[in-house]
């Protein structure tokens, strides 16, 4: 659907303005107007990784005239294979700083804001109301939720993407116009069923096709032009090359922009996500181990068994010495319990912990009552005993 200008065009563009943004100027259904509307946004992206890095270019390069960046991370070096707003001179500075400085890089008349915060149903509302546009790059399910109740309680539009693996998809979400993230998603999935890209592994070019149509339904909406993706989710296979679009209607009994809302305020998005399920809490309550306890376990020959339940590729990377890998999903399917010794501790551990917490809950219920999970995972072995070693 055609939807009117989101903003009013600035007073003027500067002569040097007009140099700067000529190849705009001569597109019609841009033109001086547009371009001054642009002038005029104020946009927020919500992260300076994957997808704020070439939304955030674009928008300036758009000549966006105010953009906040969200972002309390600090750039890693395993960031820079797809965020490339960050360089390697910028390991261990501020995302937001680095972002900021390649910004005005790319256009000294861009407003640039910064909260260095994490974003919270505490701020999310006094951030939000500065700003006319929100673009979502977050990759977690709490702060996605989050992100859409805040827009729909102060009836802003938002541009959301998502990448993973060779997968990307993309929509414009307007509870004014259209449906709502939770529309499409009224429930997050369970805690674990889906991996997160640090988990998963995403392609980095995928960031900035996504992104750049992010930034895309962004000008769009911005200035009236086109029809955006407002009811429209749009589906990107980069193996295939292939789009595809899927129409998402405004559900009426939808929790938070429905005809009779449950969701009114702001909630607690990590409780209602769950990070870790209620069955791993309580599994690993009593029965998490340290790196450190495991390497005494190791050096003083107790018998136990050290399974790993990541992927195989993560395994190739890096894995604790004598683990065996055993991939999550063959406990969920129960396929890997039988193969488990009967006569040796078991000890799980993944990448951070949540995984092996989700398969300790498994195998409590399956008996195995002794079974541990090693708090931290590879990252926090390689980080406490072998710091010579890679992380991802």
């Amino acid at each position: 659907m055609s939807l009117p200008p989101l903003v009013e065009p600035a007073d003027e563009l500067t002569v040097d303005e007009v140099r700067r943004y000529s190849r705009h100027l001569i597109i019609p259904d841009v033109g001086m107007d547009g371009q001054k509307r642009l002038k005029n946004a104020k946009v927020l992206c919500v992260g300076a990784g994957g997808l704020g890095s070439p939304a955030l270019m674009y928008l300036a390069a758009a000549g966006v005239g105010t953009l906040g960046i969200v972002e309390f991370d600090e750039v890693d070096e395993s960031n820079l294979q797809r965020q490339v707003i960050h360089s390697q001179a910028d390991i261990g500075k501020s995302k937001a700083l680095s972002a900021k400085e390649t910004v005005q890089g790319i256009n000294p008349y861009v407003q640039v804001n910064l909260h260095e915060e994490r974003l919270d149903s505490s701020n999310v509302r006094e951030i939000f109301a500065q700003y006319d546009l929100i673009v979502d790059g977050t990759d977690n399910f709490a702060t996605r939720y989050l992100v859409n109740d805040a827009c729909v309680l102060l009836n802003k539009p938002y541009v959301w993407g998502s990448i993973y693996r060779f997968d990307g998809q993309a929509s414009v979400f307007w509870s004014e116009h259209g449906p709502c993230y939770r529309c499409l998603y009224p429930e997050p999935p369970p805690p674990g069923m889906v991996p997160s890209c640090a988990e998963g592994g995403v392609l980095g070019v995928l960031c900035a096709s996504i992104g750049s149509v992010q930034v895309t339904e962004a000008i769009k909406v911005l200035t009236g032009t086109g029809e955006p993706l407002v009811g429209r989710l749009m589906i990107y296979d980069a193996l295939e090359m292939t789009y595809r679009q899927v129409k998402v209607r405004k559900d009426p009994n939808c929790a938070v922009c429905g005809e009779n809302p449950t969701v009114t305020e702001l909630i607690d998005y990590e409780a209602f996500c769950g990070v870790v399920s209620d069955e791993a809490q309580e599994a690993a309550k009593d029965s998490t181990i340290t790196p450190r306890q495991l390497k005494e376990w190791i050096d003083n020959d107790e018998k136990i068994e050290i399974i790993d339940v990541r992927e195989p590729n993560e395994y190739e990377i890096v894995s604790i010495p004598g683990a065996r890998l055993v991939p999550k999903d063959e406990f969920l399917l129960g396929n890997a319990l039988s193969e488990l010794p009967q006569d040796k501790r078991i000890v799980l551990h993944c990448k951070t912990g949540v995984r092996s917490a989700e398969v300790l809950a498994v195998l409590k219920n399956a008996g195995f009552s002794d079974a541990v999970h090693v708090g931290g995972g590879v990252i926090g072995w390689v980080n406490q005993i072998e710091p010579d070693k890679p992380v991802y």
